[in-house]
């Protein structure tokens, strides 16, 4: 290709126990960035791999001539959200990729699919497989979209392309970044998802760690950047009134219309209900302010260990 895009161009790839997959994936990036852009960085992030992905980062990027190869090795594991973080705070480019798993499922022309439909006046633009979602995603996603007001529909993202805008006015709005994602689709800007054909089928296996951080994160942004803690709250308010509503109503009739006896079940029901109800208002109060102390007091977001340029 002679006309190469004279945009810098930033890859983050997210590496966890990818041995199976980087060297394979890697090399794909390295071919598409070198055959359309004329300047480009690939930045992998090695959340704390204990298997063989970072020897292959290193063996892979000799293959690279113009485009720029580096790898941030994280301290410890992170999770996706901070590890890719880290990895962004480090692009340079004017467009930066953003990949969130290294599976390649996709033809590599939808790279520049996205990208081209991101000169198109979109400032995000993300690609998604064409398949059935999971069980547990398709959940989360239907809460999250019942819950927050966000204009755009949140769903299973495979990779995106952010223009640097994107990036500088998220940074002007907040310093943390808990999920990605959905502080993406609150900035303000045009946002539009390609849907592309699964080329291979591939067994997605995630270790226990990743298993546990996808839960917490699940669970984390359904509480910071939806309404349904506060929905649950409003409903067990409401059923505590209702139920002590009755429970006066009952005590007044049984007073007026017979001799009053000892209602141990109605009380220890009444107790139950309302306990329960004011247990889980306080976990979620509780959790908010875990929430608000990690984003407004907690200093040190994300450590790393080294950054290697592995090309020149």
């Amino acid at each position: 290709m002679t006309n190469k895009e004279k945009s810098f161009a930033s890859v983050v790839i997210y590496v966890h126990n990818a041995e199976k997959r980087i060297e394979n994936y890697l090399k794909t990036i390295i071919e598409v960035m070198e055959g359309n852009f004329e300047h480009s960085e690939i930045i992998c992030v090695n959340d704390s791999s204990d298997d063989n992905s970072l020897a292959l980062i290193k063996k892979t990027s000799e293959i690279a001539s113009t485009t720029s190869v580096s790898v941030v090795n994280m301290s410890y594991f992170h999770g996706l959200e901070l590890a890719m973080n880290a990895g962004i705070d480090l692009s340079i480019g004017d467009f930066v990729f953003e990949f969130d798993n290294t599976y390649l499922d996709f033809d590599p022309a939808v790279i520049m699919d996205i990208y081209r439909r991101s000169l198109q006046g979109f400032d995000i633009v993300s690609a998604s497989a064409d398949r059935r979602e999971k069980f547990t995603s398709k959940l989360f996603y239907k809460a999250f979209d019942r819950y927050s007001d966000l204009s755009c529909k949140m769903s299973t993202e495979s990779f995106r392309v952010l223009s640097r805008r994107v990036l500088n006015r998220i940074d002007s709005m907040n310093k943390t970044i808990p999920y990605r994602k959905a502080v993406y689709a609150n900035c303000g800007l045009k946002t539009d998802n390609i849907r592309y054909q699964v080329i291979d089928q591939i067994s997605r296996i995630t270790d226990k760690k990743e298993r546990t951080f996808r839960s917490h994160l699940a669970v984390d942004s359904l509480i910071l950047f939806t309404e349904m803690s506060y929905s649950f709250a409003k409903l067990m308010t409401v059923l505590m009134m209702c139920m002590s509503i009755f429970m006066i109503a009952y005590s007044i009739i049984i007073y007026a219309t017979s001799n009053p006896v000892a209602g141990w079940t109605t009380t220890i029901l009444f107790l139950s209900v309302a306990f329960f109800g004011l247990f889980g208002i306080l976990t979620i109060v509780i959790k908010y302010l875990q929430l608000l102390v990690d984003l407004v007091f907690k200093r040190k977001q994300y450590s790393f260990e080294s950054i290697e340029k592995l090309t020149k």
